[in-house]
């Protein structure tokens, strides 16, 4: 292993893959999709965002192995991730001739990385493709597990299919082009895996937090290397969501709602939702006796100190009622046999998967939410 380097191996037999982690991978980048490439060529989408920023230095770096790359920019943004632009990109990559044994590279964020590793799973019924998440909400979550989709009218990820990377590449340096807002956004995911299954890294997030968010690559780098760790653990024993990878939806029932309120607008990124989510959801979890009053205020306590969005009053704009919020939740695709299934608490680090939640509860944290109470103080 390279000095400055984590690899986390992703064990799923013929489907196996690396997960690399670490400053200056866009220049080797060449180097470690070569051995995946029949011919030296690769086809590139990303978005116009990272693009600017970042597209010459992997072009450089994939020259620096004799790769050449064609490209599509895509407009940045949660809207891209639906038909039109699925359908732009399908055709660009018919144009391109891209055949089974070529490599797609996903270059940008969790909207290009869902986006095109969906492509890349119906062109000829699934091409190989790379990963170069370039968020660190992607870096953290979407870009490893193989889960890919867009949008609907109805709900988020309501399209896709299970189609693993042959490889990711997170490259821990261009996480310092992201503003503030994105970057935080993305440690909402970052949380979420302490809060789920590892208390011992919600504590070390609780105290390195902040070097985290001000630069520290060692503190980026091992954060995102141990959030790696725990997904892929998770998906090796749950690829398909049967079970275990549930978890991995902490938040994100409450967040998927939200979002849709909100017309999928910068009015609340992902990860800002999945934060708002997870203190929701230790909420309920406390009403519901599963865990201690404190959890849910620790939870937003970190949050707060991070200067992330924790209430629903943080959001701009009006939202809709509790029972709308409702709605929307019985839109999410954790529904099964009808009933809405919720990762709530036993505690911190102690997240499970349960049907049984009373919907009257539910409306009854969305409505003292929505009424600006703070959440823990109820």
């Amino acid at each position: 292993m390279q000095a400055g380097l984590n690899i986390v191996h992703v064990p799923l037999g013929a489907r196996a893959y690396d997960v690399v982690i670490g400053p200056g991978l866009l220049a080797q980048a060449g180097a470690r999709i070569l051995p995946f490439l029949d011919r030296p060529r690769v086809v590139v989408v990303t978005d116009r965002n990272v693009g600017a920023l970042h597209l010459d230095a992997l072009r450089d770096g994939l020259g620096a192995a004799g790769i050449s790359m064609s490209e599509l920019v895509l407009p940045a943004g949660e809207a891209t991730k639906g038909w039109p632009e699925f359908e732009r990109t399908l055709d660009w990559l018919l144009e391109q001739r891209v055949e089974r044994n070529d490599v797609v590279v996903a270059f940008g964020g969790g909207v290009i990385g869902d986006l095109v590793g969906f492509a890349a799973a119906v062109l000829r019924r699934g091409v190989r493709f790379v990963q170069i998440p370039t968020s660190l909400l992607a870096q953290v979550d979407s870009s490893v597990g193989g889960k890919t989709g867009i949008n609907a009218a109805q709900g988020k990820n309501l399209i896709g299919a299970f189609h693993q990377p042959v490889l990711v590449l997170a490259d821990t340096e261009v996480l310092a082009t992201m503003t503030p807002r994105d970057f935080l956004s993305g440690y909402g995911e970052v949380v979420k895996y302490g809060l789920l299954g590892d208390l011992d890294f919600f504590q070390w997030l609780e105290e390195n937090g902040p070097a985290l968010a001000a630069g520290d690559m060692g503190a980026r780098v091992q954060a995102v290397a141990r959030a790696v760790q725990m997904k892929a653990d998770i998906v090796v024993r749950d690829e398909t969501e049967q079970g275990d990878r549930a978890l991995l939806n902490l938040g994100h029932t409450f967040g998927h709602a939200l979002e849709a309120a909100t017309g999928y607008s910068d009015r609340l990124l992902h990860g800002e939702g999945v934060a708002i989510g997870c203190a929701l959801a230790f909420e309920l979890s406390a009403r519901m006796g599963l865990c201690s009053q404190e959890d849910p205020s620790r939870v937003r306590a970190h949050l707060r100190s991070m200067g992330m969005k924790v209430d629903l009053g943080d959001i701009e704009g009006e939202l809709p009622d509790a029972e709308a919020l409702l709605g929307l939740m019985g839109q999410d695709k954790k529904m099964m046999g009808g009933k809405l299934h919720y990762v709530l608490a036993r505690g911190l680090g102690q997240a499970f998967v349960t049907a049984d939640v009373s919907r009257d509860m539910v409306r009854s944290v969305l409505m003292d939410a929505l009424r600006g109470q703070r959440v823990g103080d109820v």
